[in-house]
């Protein structure tokens, strides 16, 4: 019991730590927000990868008014990923895509229902880096909601040897943050939906 007690204390302590210090890193930044938050409600929201160290933001500055759920995995990291987002208002949806499939989807399905944004990385958790899950498209067209894709790039940042080439923007320096028009995925077929993904994540990449 106390050895749990101090694991529990050592993550919350570690939580807190990178919470603090990603925004502190934020707020020394100078930041550009291009595009609007959706008008459709809701809709699936997808975004890489390597970019969410810094993505919660784009919800505490852009999202007035609306609730989105991240789908993160069940391994011990997607935990203390989902207890940071916490601190940005930010719900999750925890479950595993080869255990547990069809509840994640359906979980998906309900908070949709419930009118709040489904926030996916396609090519998480484990990748091929910049590649399209089949559940991502699945959950657009079963549910005939719109989709966005969101991005950011940072004018100086420190890259890590991981599998994604996963980003933390340096301290100062420039944030810019796109949303990109909503798109649907209806009446395409899983490949044609992929393929055309990928084409606004390049159009996005282009902008910024």
């Amino acid at each position: 019991m106390a050895r749990l007690f101090k694991g529990k204390l050592a993550n919350k302590i570690i939580e807190n730590l990178l919470v603090f210090l990603i925004k502190l890193i934020y707020l020394t930044c100078k930041k550009e927000f291009i595009g609007n938050q959706p008008k459709s409600k809701p809709v699936v929201a997808l975004f890489w990868h390597e970019k969410l160290a810094f993505m919660p933001f784009i919800f505490d500055s852009c999202w007035q008014g609306r609730k989105a759920n991240v789908m993160i995995s069940d391994h011990k990291d997607g935990q203390m990923i989902s207890d940071i987002i916490k601190h940005f208002g930010i719900g999750s949806i925890r479950g595993s895509s080869s255990k547990g499939a069809l509840k994640v989807f359906l979980s998906a399905i309900k908070s949709i229902n419930y009118g709040v944004d489904v926030v996916i990385t396609p090519d998480g958790p484990r990748g091929p880096r910049h590649s399209i899950s089949d559940g991502s498209v699945t959950i657009a067209q079963k549910t005939g909601v719109n989709v966005v894709v969101l991005s950011y790039k940072a004018s100086k940042f420190w890259q890590f040897n991981s599998w994604d080439k996963m980003i933390l923007p340096k301290p100062f320096s420039k944030l810019t943050y796109y949303i990109s028009s909503e798109f649907s995925l209806e009446g395409l077929n899983i490949q044609e939906a992929k393929n055309l993904i990928v084409k606004k994540f390049d159009e996005v990449d282009s902008i910024i």
